[in-house]
Order: C-alpha cells, then sequence, then structure tokens
C-alpha cells in the first residue's frame, strides 16, 4: 500500500511473513497445523492428569501444570491466524487486535520466566532446607510471591505495549512477519522509538534477571546434591534438577536466539521470522517430553489412564 501523510495513520497491518517463498509458502501450513494440534493434545494431556490427581497438587506440580497450559494457550494466540494466511492469503489483522496479541505473547515470555523461576526457588528449598521447606513454601509465601512476580511481569509489559500506541504508522502497513512482534511493529513506526527499543530492553531484563537467579540456584542445588551421601534419594535429586535444566535450556536457548536474530543483518527475513515462532512454539513441544516423560509420578499416572482407557475399550 501507497505511503500516507506523516498525520495519518493506518488501522489495519498485513502480515506477511514467509511471503518471499511464494508458492512454496502454503505448504507451511502442514508443519504449522501438525504443531498446533500436537501443542494442543499433548498439554492438554499433562494438565489434565496434573488437576485429576491430588497427589500432584504440590507446588513443583502446579508450576509443571502452569508451564502446560502456556504451551496450551500460547500457539492459540498466533497460529490459527498463520494458517489462515498460509492457504488463503488472509493476512489482514486491525491495529487493536494486533495490540492485543503483541501483549499476550510478550506476558507470556515474561509469565514462562517467572515459572521457570519459581521451579528453581522450590528446588532450592526442597534441597538446600529440605525440613523447613512447608515453612518456607506454603500458600501465603506462594502468593506473595506469585503476585510480585505477577505485579512486576504486568506493569512492565503494559507499559511497553502502551509506547505503542500513540504511535504513528504513515509509511506503511506492511508487517514482514507471521505475528505481532513489537521489534517488527515499531520498526514500520513514523516516530521516534527509541523510548519503545528502552521499553523493550527493560522487558528483555525479566527473563535475563530470572535466568541470573536460575542459574545462581542451581549451582548451588548441585554443589550441595554432590557433597551429599550417595543413595536413592540424590539420585532422584538429580534426576529431578536436570529434567527442569532440560525445560530452561529450551526455554532460554530459544529467547536468546529469537533476540539475536533480529540483531545479526545477515540473517534472511524469513529465517528470523522462523525463529521468532520457533522461540514461541518450542518449549510447548518439548515440555510435555520433559516433564511428562521425564518426571515419574506424572509419567506413572499417563500411563495408568492410558491402560484404563484401552481397557474400558474392549
Amino acid at each position: 500500500m501507497g505511503d500516507r501523510p506523516s498525520n495519518v495513520s493506518f488501522t489495519e497491518f498485513q502480515l506477511i511473513g514467509f511471503t518471499d517463498l511464494k508458492d512454496y509458502r502454503p505448504l507451511l501450513f502442514i508443519p504449522f497445523c501438525i504443531i498446533l494440534v500436537y501443542s494442543i493434545f499433548a498439554n492438554a494431556i499433562l494438565m489434565f492428569v496434573i488437576a485429576k490427581n491430588r497427589r500432584l497438587h504440590a507446588p513443583m506440580y502446579i508450576l509443571i501444570g502452569l508451564i502446560a497450559a502456556l504451551g496450551f494457550f500460547v500457539p492459540i494466540y498466533f497460529v490459527p491466524r498463520m494458517l489462515f494466511s498460509f492457504l488463503w492469503n488472509l493476512n489482514t489483522i486491525t491495529r487493536h487486535e494486533c495490540l492485543i496479541q503483541m501483549f499476550c505473547l510478550h506476558f507470556s515470555g515474561c509469565f514462562q520466566s517467572s515459572i521457570l523461576l519459581g521451579m528453581a526457588v522450590d528446588r532450592y528449598f526442597a534441597i538446600i532446607f529440605p525440613l523447613r521447606y512447608n515453612d518456607f513454601v506454603n500458600l501465603t509465601n506462594s502468593l506473595i510471591f506469585s503476585a510480585i512476580l505477577g505485579i512486576r511481569n504486568t506493569v512492565i509489559i503494559v507499559a511497553m505495549v502502551s509506547l505503542v500506541v500513540p504511535l504513528t504508522f504513515c509509511k506503511t502497513n506492511m508487517i514482514y512477519h507471521s505475528f505481532c512482534e513489537h521489534t517488527s511493529v515499531v520498526n514500520i513506526a513514523c516516530n521516534d522509538i527509541s523510548k519503545n527499543y528502552l521499553a523493550l530492553s527493560v522487558a528483555f531484563g525479566i527473563p535475563s534477571f530470572d535466568c541470573f537467579v536460575i542459574f545462581c540456584s542451581y549451582i548451588i542445588i548441585f554443589v550441595v546434591i554432590f557433597r551429599s551421601p550417595s543413595g536413592e534419594s540424590r539420585q532422584k535429586a538429580i534426576h529431578t534438577c536436570t529434567t527442569h535444566i532440560m525445560g530452561i535450556a529450551v526455554a532460554y536457548i530459544s529467547v536468546v536466539t529469537a533476540f539475536v536474530g533480529y540483531r545479526v543483518s545477515t540473517i534472511p527475513r524469513d529465517v528470523r521470522v522462523l525463529i521468532s515462532a520457533m522461540y514461541l512454539l518450542l518449549p510447548g513441544i518439548f515440555n510435555p517430553v520433559i516433564y511428562g516423560l521425564r518426571t515419574t509420578e506424572i509419567r506413572t499416572q499417563i500411563v495408568k489412564y492410558l491402560k484404563c482407557n484401552n481397557i474400558s475399550t474392549f
């Protein structure tokens, strides 16, 4: 679409990610549809098993359930629109829808980081102070901890998205992306966007700070574990913490890759869009496998439900 006067702003955007693929673009429907169905199904099973079984209502399993909830809802925020775009070239999104999608996606990223931090804190008290675990990790402290992180995430992401609201989009409404990612949207604005990049840097500081605390926590945890006498409890602690570290690695490696991808100009723009999509989708793909299969208590319940369903069909 053509340029507009600087005092007039587009009210709709065109999400044209992957259009460099031309005739091959519709083929992307297949892998992204499979990812959507798998993520919803696998994470729904994980949530169902944790919610159904009272033995799994301990803090650690509730946090895993919240991770599964993110894996369930995040693809719903943007993948269906991508599928319509791939098949029928329906690329239009209104400005208000774009801002809502931007808030949901970035808030989900911060929420995921907070959950991983909660897991690290939970394991820290369980292993460092096992006899006082219930004193530290109780309902009151958990609510206070959750409220602090929730307020922190909400204030920062609302501020970041709010700074996008007054921007004028007079040059173009073409966004080479498949969803409303903050950087891609503000880059087509006609105004000074230095404040927007500052807000993005602050928002990126949330997972960075959480990652630092998580890293320090697990260093202390593993020092204590390897100093403890060998035995079944030690092996169980190592197995549990290794499982959590795998989930953390998937989340933070995806974040760093997406962040770096936008700052290396030699990376093709379709690769950047793919990296951004995978940053949001990979945790929801791998977490059901990591937590569902490696966590013995959850795996046992899943096998139990599958056996019961098999028996009931005969």
